[in-house]
């Protein structure tokens, strides 16, 4: 007979308990995230770690569940990429038609190739894709991590997710409004010769300049999280400002289609300027972390003071 009756009451308050749980459930979620964001986790010295994968059974196996953890992730982050640039797919000739702009549209393009006209529409849409699914694919990444972070870091990553994205798209934008329109006519006049552009060489120049320029001006962000990890110091960043400039000569090169001076030094300039940014990003995160140590020391001081 009570189970009758307590059958008889959880149909009766099946909706006032579902109506519960529905506007609990955000409440729920929020704390159960805050809390996440706040677990210490567990301090394991590199050298124990490497002992310990040697001779112990139960860390190999916590290995293997983070590489399996680590392609979950990756997974996750390849499906999202491929649902943007199918997405992109509506978009994707509109968005060649803007590229094509500094060359007088796509008309002054030709295709040589067979399959050339397809292969630029693949790699716009792909072009596309990436800049739509880069902060969830940041996102995947931060989840991986997390749970090897102190809070502090934890909550620097996250914050920096919606920051990673905009500097990319800045670094896309500063590539096609201010690195173009000074590279392109000096690509197209160098000589008497008439220019004839294919499609696929010059999308394949412009969309992959503007993914280069576009994770180069992630640089900052990442100096400034690495030094709030204690990871960098910016007086190491300071003194080797030389070699940076030989090393960022070298990748200038490298993304550059030519090796003439002025695209290089196109290339070149704004991430020297990125460099030096990052230094002061970085003396202002060692700031920061130098304050929070001060903190942590000072009630242990004042509780032995009385």
């Amino acid at each position: 007979m009570l189970k009758f009756f307590q059958g008889i009451w959880r149909i009766l308050t099946f909706p006032f308990r579902l109506v519960f749980n529905i506007v609990a459930f955000p409440f729920r979620a929020i704390y159960r995230f805050q809390k996440y964001l706040n677990t210490e986790p567990e301090e394991h010295p590199i050298t124990e770690i490497f002992v310990d994968i040697a001779t112990q059974k139960e860390t190999r196996d916590m290995l293997w569940e983070q590489v399996e953890a680590f392609r979950m992730h990756l997974l996750r982050a390849v499906l999202a990429l491929a649902v943007t640039v199918i997405a992109a797919f509506w978009v994707a000739e509109p968005v060649m038609e803007f590229l094509a702009r500094p060359v007088g549209g796509l008309e002054k393009l030709q295709a040589i190739q067979v399959t050339e006209e397809i292969g630029v529409f693949m790699r716009v849409a792909m072009s596309v894709g990436i800049a739509v699914a880069f902060p969830y694919i940041a996102f995947e990444f931060w989840l991986f991590a997390a749970p090897g972070l102190r809070p502090r870091e934890k909550k620097l990553g996250l914050v920096g997710i919606p920051l990673s994205t905009l500097l990319f798209l800045l670094g896309m934008t500063f590539t096609f409004f201010i690195l173009l329109p000074a590279a392109l006519p000096f690509l197209g006049s160098f000589t008497k010769i008439s220019q004839f552009w294919a499609a696929r060489e010059y999308f394949t120049f412009v969309t992959g300049l503007m993914i280069w320029i576009g994770i180069f001006f992630e640089f900052p962000l990442v100096i400034y999280v690495l030094t709030s990890m204690g990871l960098v110091q910016p007086k190491f960043l300071a003194e080797q400002w030389r070699l940076a400039v030989v090393i960022i000569a070298i990748l200038a090169a490298a993304i550059t289609p030519t090796v003439d001076p002025v695209n290089m030094g196109l290339v070149m300039a704004p991430m020297i300027m990125l460099y030096f940014i990052s230094i002061g990003l970085s003396h202002l995160a060692y700031a920061g972390r130098d304050e929070k140590k001060t903190g942590e020391l000072n009630p242990a001081s004042d509780e032995g003071a009385g």
